[in-house]
C-alpha cells in the first residue's frame, strides 16, 4: 500500500483549490489543414506551443490522415528511446497512466470487458523485455487436467508464446483480422490444441525470441478493435471448435491463460510475478464459476461424476440444488452453482454444500496447475457434490 496522500494529512477531506487566480486554457488557434499537418512532428517530440497543441489534438479529431500520420509519429518517437531497465517500481506505469487519464481521457478508451487482457499482455510483454537467448530457450511445463487425470507438454518460453499468438488466433479472426497461422496447411482444426500443435510442427527450427513481435502486434490489434467495436460486438461468438464463447468472455478467457502461462514463464527463470489487479482476477473467477454448471454436465455424460451424483429434474430457470463458491480475498465473492443442470438456477435455499476457496488458489486449480486434493478448501455439506465440483474445476483446464 501508498503513504498517506495530502489530502489525508488534511483529515480526509479535499484539499482546498487554489485562490485568486487559475492557469489559463489553451485556446486552439485557427490554423489550416497544411500548418497543422507541418506541426505533426513537433507535436509528436511534445515540442508544440500549449496553444499549437491545442490546435494539433483538435484537429486530429476530425481528420483520419492526420490522426495516422500522427500515430505513426508518436510510435517512432517512441523506438528513439532506450527500453526501460525490467526492474522498474512495479506501481509506475499504473500511477502515469492514472495520471494521464485523469488530466485527457482517451478519445477511443478501453472496454472494461477487454481491459483485464490488455493488462494481462502488456504485464508478459514487460518480463519478456529483456529475456536474452537463454530465457527465451528456458523449458517449460505446460499444465492441465484431462478426464481427471494430470497432463502435462514440455516446450520451451518460445513455444509458450508461439501457443498463445496460436489460440488468440481465434478471437482475431471472429474479429475479422487476420489468422497468425494461415501459412499453416494443418491449422484448420479449429481447437487451440491442435492449432498449437500445428503451428509447433510447422517451425523449421524451436520458436526462438523473433516470435514476440507478432504475438505482440496481435495483441495490440486485438485491443484496439475491440475498443472500436465498444459494447456492440460483445455478443457474437468465438469458437474454440468444441465449444464457444460471446467475445466479451472469449478476451477474458484469454486475459486469464495470459497470466497462467506468464507464470509457468516466470517460475521457469526464476522470476517473481504477480497475480492480475483484484478488479480483474474478480472477472475471471466469475467467469470459471458461470462455466461450471456446463463442466458439471460434461462430467456426467462422460462418466465421470461420482456415484449416486443423478441429477434431479428441474425446469429450465428453475431453483435447483445448488453448492455455494466462496472466494475469499480482495478479488471474491460468492456464486451459486447449480449442480443438476446448466439450466436450473442457482438457490440459496436449495445449497446443499458450500466450499470456501482463496482467490489465486481457485484460480490455480481451474487453470490445472494444482489438483483438487492440493487445493486448500473450507468444506461443508455433501463431500460428493464438492468432490464433484472441484474436478469440474480443475476441468475447465486445457493445454
Amino acid at each position: 500500500m501508498s503513504g498517506a496522500g495530502p489530502s489525508e494529512a488534511h483529515g480526509g477531506g479535499p484539499l482546498p483549490g487554489p485562490t485568486g487566480w487559475e492557469e489559463p486554457v489553451p485556446v486552439p488557434l485557427g490554423l489550416s489543414h497544411d500548418v497543422l499537418k507541418s506541426l505533426l512532428g513537433a507535436w509528436a517530440l511534445a515540442a508544440c506551443s500549449a496553444a499549437e497543441t491545442a490546435a494539433v489534438e483538435d484537429h486530429l479529431g476530425d481528420c483520419g490522415a492526420c490522426a495516422d500520420e500522427a500515430r505513426r509519429l508518436r510510435e517512432a518517437v517512441g523506438l528513439l528511446h532506450q527500453p526501460e531497465p525490467l526492474d522498474l517500481d512495479p506501481g509506475l506505469r499504473t500511477r502515469v497512466l492514472e495520471s494521464c487519464l485523469d488530466r485527457r481521457p482517451p478519445r477511443i478508451p478501453v472496454p472494461g470487458w477487454a481491459a483485464p487482457y490488455d493488462a494481462e499482455t502488456a504485464r508478459l510483454d514487460a518480463l519478456l523485455q529483456d529475456f536474452g537467448d537463454s530465457e527465451w530457450h528456458a523449458p517449460v511445463r505446460l499444465r492441465w487436467f484431462e478426464a481427471d487425470t494430470p497432463a502435462s507438454r514440455r516446450t520451451t518460453v518460445a513455444g509458450v508464446i508461439a501457443h498463445l499468438m496460436s489460440v488468440d488466433g481465434l478471437v482475431a479472426m471472429a474479429l475479422g483480422l487476420g489468422d497468425p497461422l494461415a501459412e499453416v496447411a494443418s491449422a484448420r482444426e479449429p481447437g487451440p490444441t491442435g492449432r498449437t500443435e500445428a503451428f509447433w510442427r510447422a517451425s523449421h527450427f524451436p520458436p526462438t525470441r523473433s516470435v514476440r513481435t507478432p504475438w505482440r502486434e496481435q495483441s495490440h490489434h486485438l485491443v484496439r478493435t475491440a475498443s472500436f467495436t465498444g459494447g456492440s460486438a460483445g455478443g457474437f461468438g468465438v469458437s474454440y471448435g468444441d465449444f464457444e464463447l460471446p467475445l466479451h468472455d472469449a478476451l477474458l478467457d484469454r486475459a486469464f491463460e495470459c497470466w497462467v502461462h506468464a507464470e509457468d514463464i516466470a517460475d521457469a527463470v526464476d522470476y517473481p510475478y504477480d497475480p492480475p489487479a483484484p478488479r480483474h482476477l474478480n472477472k475471471m473467477i466469475d467467469l470459471a464459476a458461470r462455466m461450471l454448471p456446463v463442466a458439471l454436465a460434461g462430467r456426467r455424460r462422460a462418466g465421470l461424476s461420482a456415484p449416486g451424483q443423478t441429477p434431479h429434474l428441474v425446469p429450465a430457470g428453475a431453483p435447483g440444488r445448488s453448492l455455494r463458491l466462496e472466494i475469499e480475498g480482495d478479488a471474491g465473492g460468492q456464486w451459486m452453482i447449480p449442480l443438476d443442470s446448466p439450466a436450473a438456477q442457482g438457490s440459496a435455499d436449495h445449497e446443499v454444500a458450500h466450499v470456501a476457496l482463496d482467490g489465486v488458489e481457485f484460480c490455480r486449480l481451474a487453470a490445472g496447475h494444482i489438483s483438487p486434493e492440493e487445493a486448500a478448501a473450507g468444506q461443508d455439506g455433501d463431500r460428493e457434490v464438492i468432490r464433484d465440483v472441484l474436478y469440474a474445476a480443475a476441468g475447465l483446464s486445457r493445454m
